[in-house]
Parts: structure tokens; C-alpha cells; sequence
């Protein structure tokens, strides 16, 4: 199924409106036109931000079971065009269709939990007659929401990760404006048809894909409360540097590492992990990049790997058994090329792949990369893993450690005592047992450490950002004397 090319205006105030220019969408495999977006100005952010802080009264004043009921129709409105967007998402981001659609059903489910969450945001009474002072007194501690969203998303998770901005939104009453990433914003501007149909207030939600150059209001703009950036390092951390007095919360990649311990299935654990490094060219924050292997598995280990590794199915992500197929454009493909032959002339050992046609790199593995290659130490986002020996659990640790990243780890381990002492030690967000670092499911809390960002996705955790807690000290009986 290919959908005739669509023209997307802004979405602003509940209503759709052109903007300044338009931008053509094109397909990162085969450069087919997916549709033409309009591209907004500082104006256009500008009315945006109007728009939403007009709305700001009408959200905050949504009942618990408005909130709910609004959640739970947007999940069925994904629900119901649920092809429809995968191939959308897949088109545009040039994502495999099997993991397109895995990311539908996963914006689906991350809008049921917010249903849920909605109505039972934490209420809490407080004995304040626990001191004398405090006698004849009873504290009410509520969440109200923190007012405005400014929302910024990336490429890789056009669906879902936008859903993990707009659902703590709505579940607690905030109104948002988003910037979709300029590469995949139909996706995004599809689910505001669906969240317009599911009845949130005009101004509620407001999306504006636009250029770098006219987003500089969703940092320093203060009638924003809160920005929540998904991203790179070097953009994130500047925004909240210049962010002022707002909340801020980060989700900004990794180097994700996976621990093969000598318990484990190692046929299965190397089956795993290569799905987990290569699923929709290696373009995930938890991607697997670093694979530590005890030394006495380590052969073993790597033969099944990389069994694994060239058995992948590589190209056309609307073929439904593809696994890795183009990276987003070509400075990217470009890129990790560059990074990949700048690691062989340092000394790593090229082991398969890393053959490049168009954007589709094969997916490849090596050796011995070096620290202070671009390979090993930073982000690649790309198709691209690096095994490592190591002597024993504690080396492996120290290796998985030994990054200034700390999203997620891996670790395939029968031992308990060897996956709790991972877990005490890691330097990570989430340890994830008997699977690679990619797993995830949407109530979790999801974000890392260190340079990984700050701040958790997974809906009862995003709430802690979205609201603020209000004290009622309250006390019966008349007016302190």
C-alpha cells in the first residue's frame, strides 16, 4: 500500500494553517516524494506559543475522566488507522515496516497508559500534627500541571517518541507546542489529526515543523514551563544552558553496551544482539554498539554472531522481512563510512560488512576498536557494532562503564549474583537481563545518565515532570489565634 503524496499545513490554535514554506518529504531508500509539509517561521512559533498559553485555562481545567477519556481515544484512533501510519512512518523515516508498525502499536499503548494515569495522579495527606506545632492541621498534597510544553523530537521515533512528549501533556492537563524533527514531521502531524479528532482543546496541541534558525523560542521563551528535547549531546545540553528558569528534560543517546557472560545461551544471546545493534540501521539511543565478551566464550560467541550478523535482511524497508535498511540521508551514510575506516586506520579489524550502496550500509562488525575513536567512544546511530574481549565480569563492567555515556546496558547472564552486581554497578538508566539494551516498553522509566540526559519517559514517571506539587495546610475549626 503507497499512499498518494499528501500536502500538510501547521497545526495551530486547532486549526490548520500555512505556513511561510514548504518543504518537500522524501524517502531516505529511493528518494520517492512522501509528501510536502509547511515549513514555519519565528511568527508561526510565535502564534504557536500564543495559542498554547491561551489554552493553558481550558487544559488545566480538564477532570480527571476528560483527560482519560481524551488518552484513551487517541490510542483507538491509532488503533484504527494503524496501517495506514506504519506505512506513513516507514515512507518517510525509512524505517523497516516491521518495526513501523512495532512503533504504532507501541504509540498506542504509550496513550493507554496515560489514560490510566490520568486519573490517578498521587494525592497524598500529611500528618502535620506529627509535631506540636502542627496540632489540629492536615496537609493535601496535589499535582497540578506545570503549564506549557515545548516538545522537540527527532527522526528516528517520529510516532512514538512524539508520543511520549504529548501523552504526560494531556494526562495531566499541560498544553504543548512541538517541533518535529524537519526530516519526519508527517507523522507527527498526522497524530494531531488524531488528537484533534479525540477532542483536545483547540491550542492544546500545536505543531510547527520548522527550520533550527526559528525554534530558538522553545528554549529561552519563558511562558514555556517545561522543554523536553530528545537529540543529540551537543544540541541538548546547550538548549539547557540557555533553557532559564523551565524544567528541562533530556533523553540524548548512547553507546549502549551488551555483557555475554559465560552463562548464558550463547547461540541465542548473539541472535539477540544482533537484532539489537541492527534493527533499522543501528538509528536507536539504545542501539547495541559495544558488545564486551567474556574471554572463554569469546570465540564462540563471536562465530555465532556474526552468523547472525550476515544473515539479516538488508534493503527495502516496505519489504516486511527487512531488518536494516537506509540511513536517514546521506551525511549520515556518509559518516559512518568515515568513522568506520578512520577505526581500521587506528587498528580496529574489520570483521564483516560496511559495504555501502546509496544510503544502505550492510550491517558491519569489527574488533579491537581503540578508545578515542569515533567508533568506540561516541554515538555512531548507525550500522556498526564493536566486540570486545574482556578477562572477567569486573573487567567487563569497567568496559561497559568506561563511556560518557549511560543509557542502557545488556547483560546475558544465568547467574544472579552476576546480574545483580551489574545492576549495582552499572552506570546506566536501565539494566536490561537476558536481552540487548533495545528492549523497552512504555510504562518503564526510560532515560539515562551522564551525558545520556536526565529526566524519564514511561508515564507515571514523565508525570513527575509535567506537574508540580502544591501543599494544602488546612485547618478546620477557625483561624489560628
Amino acid at each position: 500500500m503507497t499512499e498518494t503524496p499528501r500536502d500538510y499545513d501547521l497545526f495551530i490554535g486547532g486549526a490548520w494553517t500555512p505556513g511561510a514554506h514548504r518543504l518537500e518529504v522524501k524517502s531516505p531508500y529511493d528518494g520517492r516524494l512522501v509528501g510536502t509539509v509547511a515549513q514555519g517561521d519565528e511568527h508561526d512559533v510565535e502564534r504557536a506559543i500564543a495559542a498554547g498559553t491561551a489554552a493553558a485555562p481550558a487544559m488545566r481545567a480538564l477532570a480527571a475522566h476528560e483527560r482519560r477519556d481524551i488518552c484513551s481515544r487517541i490510542a483507538k484512533g491509532i488503533a484504527d488507522r494503524a496501517e495506514e501510519v506504519a506505512q506513513l512512518l516507514s515512507a518517510e523515516a525509512g524505517k523497516p515496516l516491521k518495526f513501523a508498525r512495532g512503533e504504532v502499536a507501541r504509540a498506542q499503548q504509550t496513550f493507554t497508559f496515560a489514560a490510566e494515569e490520568a486519573w490517578r495522579l498521587d494525592e497524598e495527606t500529611l500528618a502535620l500534627d506529627a509535631v506540636p506545632t502542627g496540632a489540629g492541621r492536615t496537609g493535601i498534597v496535589r499535582r497540578f500541571p506545570v503549564g506549557l510544553v515545548a516538545a522537540v523530537s527527532p527522526f528516528n521515533f517520529p510516532l512514538n517518541l512524539v508520543a511520549h512528549k504529548l501523552a504526560p501533556s494531556f494526562a495531566t492537563g499541560c498544553p504543548v507546542v512541538l517541533k518535529p524533527a524537519s526530516s519526519t514531521p508527517l507523522t507527527a502531524l498526522r497524530l494531531a489529526e488524531i488528537c484533534h479528532a479525540a477532542g483536545v482543546p483547540p491550542g492544546g496541541l500545536n505543531v510547527v515543523p520548522c527550520a533550527r534558525s526559528a525554534a530558538d523560542a522553545f528554549t529561552v521563551d519563558e511562558r514555556f514551563k517545561l522543554l523536553s528535547f530528545t537529540g543529540s549531546p551537543e544540541v541538548g545540553w546547550g538548549m539547557k544552558n540557555r533553557a532559564g528558569k523551565k524544567k528541562v528534560v533530556l533523553e540524548l543517546g548512547g553507546n549502549a553496551a551488551v555483557i555475554v557472560d559465560k552463562s548464558t545461551d550463547l547461540r541465542a544471546a548473539a541472535a539477540r544482539t544482533a537484532v539489537g545493534a541492527f534493527a533499522y540501521a543501528g538509528q536507536v539511543c539504545i542501539s547495541v554498539q559495544r558488545v564486551i565478551v567474556l574471554d572463554e566464550v569469546y570465540d564462540a560467541f563471536k562465530s555465532h554472531f556474526v552468523a547472525a550478523v550476515q544473515a539479516l535482511p538488508v534493503g527495502d524497508p516496505a519489504d516486511d522481512q527487512v531488518v536494516s535498511g537506509p540511513l536517514i540521508d546521506e551525511k549520515n551514510a556518509a559518516r559512518i563510512v568515515t568513522w568506520m575506516e578512520e577505526a581500521e586506520a587506528q587498528g580496529a579489524r574489520r570483521v564483516c560488512g560496511g559495504e555501502r550502496q546509496g544510503r544502505v550500509v550492510q550491517p558491519a562488525v569489527f574488533e579491537q576498536v581503540p578508545r578515542g575513536t569515533k567508533l568506540r567512544d561516541e554515538e555512531a546511530f548507525g550500522p556498526v557494532v564493536g566486540l570486545e574481549r574482556v578477562a572477567d565480569l569486573d573487567a567487563a563492567i569497567a568496559a561497559a562503564n568506561d563511556t560518557v555515556f549511560g543509557l542502557q546496558c545488556g547483560v546475558f547472564t544465568d547467574s544472579v549474583d552476576s546480574i545483580w552486581r551489574c545492576f549495582e554497578q552499572l552506570e546506566v538508566g536501565g539494566v536490561i537481563h537476558n536481552d540487548y539494551p533495545t528492549f523497552r516498553v512504555d510504562h518503564m522509566p526510560y532515560g539515562g545518565v551522564k551525558d545520556s540526559g536526565f529526566g524519564r519517559e514511561g508515564l507515571r514517571y514523565a508525570i513527575e515532570d509535567y506537574t508540580e506539587r502544591r501543599l494544602l495546610a488546612l485547618r478546620p475549626g477557625g483561624v489560628a489565634s
